[in-house]
């Protein structure tokens, strides 16, 4: 049984291949703006805690204001363990910031970002309520990260 349609015109396959390609370099945009974007994210935050700026929107200012909000976060905790726990989060938000920016190790990166976020994201919430958090897009943040690991882990066409 024959049919009088085509299987596939050559303008076909050319506009399709034109989509893929235009599809694939929207993906690795958008892979680049969300390492980007949370790279930046950490790297600020470890910016303020060491005074890198001033003015009107300043969060902590040094890393006493610093240590202060990781107590006020971290009120679950012993007053003992808040100089570790801010000097570990500094470190991890260093590390991840800059390790997301350069493209290093990427999956293990974002999941390790992700795991980051969710941490800091579930001591708010336990400290001060769920809003927080959602204000502060900390979760929404962590499933980016999520989907950069995932996404960028997904096999090349």
């Amino acid at each position: 049984m024959s049919s009088n349609v085509p299987l596939a015109s050559a303008e076909g396959k050319s506009q399709l291949a034109a989509k893929c390609v235009r599809t694939q370099k929207l993906e690795r945009l958008g892979i680049l703006y969300a390492r980007f974007a949370l790279g930046a994210a950490f790297l600020s935050g470890v910016a303020d805690r060491f005074g890198l700026y001033t003015g009107r929107n300043v969060g902590y200012g040094d890393f006493a204001g610093f240590e202060a909000y990781t107590a006020k976060v971290n009120s679950f905790m012993p007053a003992s363990t808040i100089p570790f726990l801010a000097w570990a989060a500094t470190a991890a938000e260093f590390s991840l910031g800059v390790a997301l920016i350069l493209g290093i190790w990427p999956r293990w990166v974002a999941l390790a970002s992700a795991t980051l976020l969710v941490l800091f994201g579930t001591a708010m919430a336990i400290s001060f309520g769920i809003k927080s958090p959602m204000d502060y897009s900390v979760f929404s943040a962590s499933a980016a990260a999520i989907l950069l690991a995932l996404y960028g882990s997904a096999p090349k066409k």
